[in-house]
C-alpha cells in the first residue's frame, strides 16, 4: 500500500529519537527487514522518550497493536518519533510514529507503522515506583 495525498509525510522539522539505516544483516527471508528490528528499535525509542519524563529507570510491559502498512527495504532510512501520550502514577504510555525514507525511488517517506508502548517506572528491586516522588 503506498502513501496517498491523504496520508500525512514525516512529520517536517521535527527530530526522531531514533534514525538508523537498514541492512543487510536485519532482512528475512523476502529480503525486507524483519518486523521484529522495527519493534526493537520502537521500544528503544519509547525508551528514550520516557528518560525525558521520568528520572527513574523504566521497563515496556505492553505494546499494543502494531500493523506493519509498508516494507522496509536494505539501504532505507527508517525515522522513530516518539511522543508521550499518557502519565500514569507508576507507567506512561508513548506514541512512536515509523517512517522510512526509501533509498530507491527518490527517497520517498513512506509510513511504515505506529503504536503505543506501556512503560513501568521501577525501583532497585524492578518494583514499580511513582514517577512522581510526591506521589508515592
Amino acid at each position: 500500500m503506498s502513501a496517498d495525498a491523504t496520508e500525512p509525510t514525516a512529520p517536517p522539522g521535527t527530530i526522531p529519537s531514533i534514525r538508523r539505516a537498514m541492512m543487510p544483516r536485519d532482512t528475512n527471508a523476502h529480503g525486507t527487514i524483519f518486523g521484529g528490528v522495527i519493534l526493537a528499535e520502537m521500544d528503544l525509542a519509547a525508551g528514550i522518550e520516557a528518560r525525558n519524563h521520568c528520572p527513574y529507570p523504566v521497563v515496556t510491559v505492553a505494546f499494543d497493536q502494531v500493523e506493519f502498512k509498508e516494507p522496509v527495504n536494505v539501504g532505507d532510512v527508517v525515522s522513530f518519533h516518539t511522543s508521550l501520550e499518557r502519565m500514569g502514577r507508576t507507567s506512561m504510555t508513548i506514541h512512536v510514529d515509523v517512517w522510512s525514507k526509501r533509498r530507491m525511488g527518490g527517497g520517498s517517506w513512506v509510513h511504515v507503522t505506529d503504536g503505543h508502548v506501556t512503560m513501568v517506572a521501577v525501583d532497585e528491586d524492578m518494583h514499580p515506583t511513582p514517577i512522581r516522588p510526591e506521589d508515592g
